[in-house]
């Protein structure tokens, strides 16, 4: 990789987090090929569970444990087998990153799931969401603050050059603001949590991180205007669920400067548009918004629209070459 002095916390493209396959230093090796100037921590849940993005991020709990139920990860009173195995998988993601990072300096992404979306998918004893019960889901939130500030201190001794920056994945945010997580049986919902509650929970689980957050989610109508007053420095979306009435929240951001980052190659396999092609819509959406063309590639990052862990091993490595050229044909022709 390349020795980088610039200080600067992103780079023009990124990956979304999940990669195919079970090998680590082979993805560690694509991801750190492919993005030379903000390499991430990917996740590689074809190797089973712990290595699933709940799982993953239910093994970085502070004194939480989970073990697998049929119907999903549940509490547990004690760090049994699946919170091993989690944490095992964790440790050798971060040793093959570590390897093919020796002298990088620069940024650095990694992803954690966000307390909501873990809260909608972490079990009580019982067998009911946590994000039903108020003093559970401030339990969560809590506990993944702590993990999440031991993590990030782990992966900044591993990599002194870094300038981590961490992403939240909250894909089913918009699912807990509109009382839309189904209960165990199926045949009710859970009650829709307050905003202002959803968003001091996201700004104290960022707060514990002393260089910027992104939030992504991969689902519609994401809350722009909440996710920037809760701290998020950046937020990660698929650019093709937008829709008009997105408009003015993603102007205003661009105008205040979040970072946007902008999901245009496609998740699973299939045919890649030339590069230019990837980017016409961001760029139609910014003369829409009438912002200044040289602000494009100050405020957009290239990403694909989420994870690629559905996709083939070789799409995925297209995927992230792709994602390059995109960004390169918006920095060389942002009108």
């Amino acid at each position: 990789m390349s020795e980088q002095t610039e200080e600067k916390w992103w780079g023009p493209a990124t990956g979304i987090g999940s990669m195919p396959g079970d090998d680590a230093r082979e993805t560690a090796r694509t991801v750190t090929g492919s993005f030379e100037d903000f390499p991430y921590l990917a996740e590689l849940p074809a190797r089973g569970p712990g290595a699933d993005m709940i799982g993953r991020t239910a093994g970085m709990l502070a004194d939480m444990y989970v073990h697998l139920e049929p119907s999903g990860w549940r509490f547990s009173d004690r760090p049994g087998r699946d919170t091993r195995r989690a944490r095992s998988w964790l440790g050798e993601d971060l040793d093959a990153l570590e390897e093919f990072t020796q002298g990088y300096r620069g940024p650095v992404k990694v992803q954690a799931v966000g307390p909501w979306t873990l809260a909608a998918a972490l079990e009580l004893r019982g067998g009911e969401a946590a994000v039903g019960d108020p003093g559970a889901c401030r339990d969560v939130a809590a506990s993944l603050a702590e993990g999440l500030r031991e993590h990030l201190a782990d992966v900044q001794r591993r990599i002194p050059g870094a300038r981590l920056v961490l992403q939240l994945d909250e894909p089913s945010l918009m699912a807990v603001l509109r009382g839309q997580v189904r209960s165990a049986s199926g045949y009710r919902t859970y009650r829709a949590v307050d905003r202002q509650v959803v968003e001091g929970a996201l700004r104290d689980v960022m707060g514990v991180h002393d260089g910027p957050a992104v939030v992504h989610s991969c689902a519609p109508d994401v809350p722009f205007a909440l996710l920037r007053r809760a701290g998020a420095a950046g937020i990660s979306f698929d650019f093709h669920l937008l829709t008009e009435r997105d408009d003015d929240e993603i102007g205003e951001a661009a105008e205040a400067g979040t970072k946007l980052f902008a999901g245009v190659v496609p998740g699973v396999d299939g045919p890649l548009s030339d590069p230019g092609g990837s980017v016409m819509g961001v760029r139609s959406l910014w003369r829409r918004l009438g912002l200044k063309p040289g602000l494009l590639c100050e405020s957009v990052v290239i990403t694909p629209t989420c994870g690629l862990a559905g996709a083939s091993p070789a799409y995925a490595r297209a995927a992230l070459a792709h994602s390059n050229r995109a960004a390169k044909s918006l920095a060389d022709n942002p009108e």
